[in-house]
């Protein structure tokens, strides 16, 4: 073995960890597994429990995806309480490199290499051959995130980015007045605000609230099993915002190699989301609607095992 294996990769959401191991350059995954977050009082404590678990030697090299901003040696997760150093979490796990990027910078480098299986085409024409991707995921939070293509024929480069928190704005009168109710409760709506687990919550508590009617506290998994109208019309309303926030990202990036929806909740929606407002959106750019109308949208199958390849490959592409 190199210097650089074993290998340990991570991705880390505000739900759950998932760990898993690399023993040979361009070997296959190995030892995955995945834990409730809340298990554990901090990265390092997961971390340790799985190496045990799984029996594992400890690692050379370590790549972590991590649903936060990265900006220094101090990390806090936005919708989860972990918070450590970088260099302390390094010393802890005694490797020779530990990387850590955002857990869409990590599924961006996975993009390329996606098996057409682990994709689904809703809309659009053939994606253009090396152009920009643009990705999204409604999970815990929105992460947001593209893959541009190298100059002269280099490596992508992907986006580490904040995009789930630009502000959301709504396109239709019921629109508005569901985003006055979340404005008023939290001050700044952002995309992630509407466009989450928590956000269907907080769709289905403003829609009630403008309908009327008594918001029930049901929790994200509830809403989109049900059958009610409001439950139904929250999770066409939730369609419809993430199409247009989707229609933006790949405006804003040139994106005509395919729009990307990563993320638990969307592919949970099979064949609704297909059938659902999202592709009308996302092409509802005006002068700019035939543009979009030529552009793919996939869903991703298994975001999160394709994140911890993206975070192999982080490593493959980061300087030793």
């Amino acid at each position: 073995m190199s210097a650089e294996f074993p290998r340990l990769v991570a991705d880390v959401g505000g739900t759950h960890v998932r760990f898993a191991s690399q023993l040979l350059a361009d070997g296959p995954l190995q030892a995955r597994a995945s834990y409730p977050s809340a298990d554990f009082p901090g990265l390092w404590e997961a971390m340790k429990h799985h190496l045990q678990a799984q029996g594992l030697e400890r690692p050379r090299a370590c790549a972590v995806g991590i649903a936060t901003a990265i900006t220094g040696d101090r990390v806090q997760m936005t919708n989860h309480h972990w918070a450590f150093s970088i260099a302390a979490l390094q010393r802890s796990l005694g490797v020779e490199r530990l990387l850590l990027i955002n857990d869409f910078t990590a599924l961006a480098l996975a993009l390329p290499v996606l098996a057409p299986q682990d994709r689904r085409q809703v809309g659009g024409g053939p994606a253009v051959a090396g152009a920009p991707m643009g990705l999204l995921g409604p999970g815990t939070g929105l992460g947001v995130s593209g893959l541009l293509p190298g100059i002269g024929g280099g490596a992508p480069v992907p986006l580490a980015g904040e995009g789930g928190h630009v502000t959301l704005a709504g396109s239709e009168p019921e629109e508005d007045a569901v985003l006055g109710c979340l404005r008023r409760r939290f001050g700044h709506v952002s995309a992630e605000r509407a466009l989450s687990g928590p956000g269907l919550q907080n769709l289905h508590q403003a829609l009630a609230e403008v309908r009327g009617l008594s918001p029930d506290g049901r929790e994200a998994a509830e809403i989109t099993a049900g059958e009610d109208a409001l439950a139904r019309d929250t999770v066409q309303l939730f369609c419809a915002l993430l199409g247009s926030v989707a229609g933006n990202l790949v405006l804003t990036l040139g994106a005509r190699g395919g729009l990307y929806i990563g993320g638990g909740i969307v592919p949970r929606l099979g064949e609704r989301f297909d059938g659902s407002r999202f592709r009308e959106r996302f092409e509802a750019k005006g002068r700019f609607r035939d543009y979009l109308a030529a552009i793919p949208a996939f869903v991703v199958n298994g975001s999160d095992q394709a994140a911890l390849l993206g975070a192999c490959r982080a490593l493959d592409a980061a300087p030793p």
